[in-house]
């Protein structure tokens, strides 16, 4: 069964250290938009992409406030994808973002619901095709 999320607004993330993101929904949208924008930087460099960067451009497309976050000087830092790149290159901030934001979002997909039988292989949904075995096998003898 999909359960579906139908108060779909701004929410806030504690990333623990002090530290709460405001998100927009992660929807199928946004998610288009982040692989389009990481195949267009990887035609333009070259580089491979890796499943950390799209956790990384989810952020930068995602985030829009935050608490808890504070430049060089001290002071409350503004949301830019600067900021947003520098935050998420944290390693404990981008394991808890991926956690708890694109996690649950992709967990649809590893759950595969509402997906039908394997036509083919050992699922309840496979046919039979082989035909039944006509009588028993014999015992292996040990000599």
């Amino acid at each position: 069964m999909i359960r579906l999320d139908l108060a779909r607004g701004k929410r806030d993330i504690d990333l623990g250290h002090g530290v709460t993101v405001t998100v927009l929904p992660l929807t199928s949208a946004m998610m288009m938009m982040a692989k389009d924008r990481l195949a267009a930087r990887r035609r333009a460099d070259g580089e491979e992409i890796r499943p950390a960067d799209l956790v990384k451009e989810l952020g930068l497309l995602a985030i829009v406030g935050w608490e808890g976050v504070a430049g060089d000087d001290g002071e409350p830092a503004p949301v830019t994808e600067v900021s947003v790149s520098a935050l998420l290159d944290l390693y404990p901030i981008f394991t808890a973002f991926n956690d708890l934001f694109v996690g649950p979002a992709l967990t649809l997909d590893a759950e595969k619901n509402a997906s039908a039988l394997s036509l083919n292989g050992t699922s309840a949904g496979a046919k039979t095709i082989a035909a039944p075995a006509r009588s028993r096998a014999k015992s292996a003898r040990i000599q």
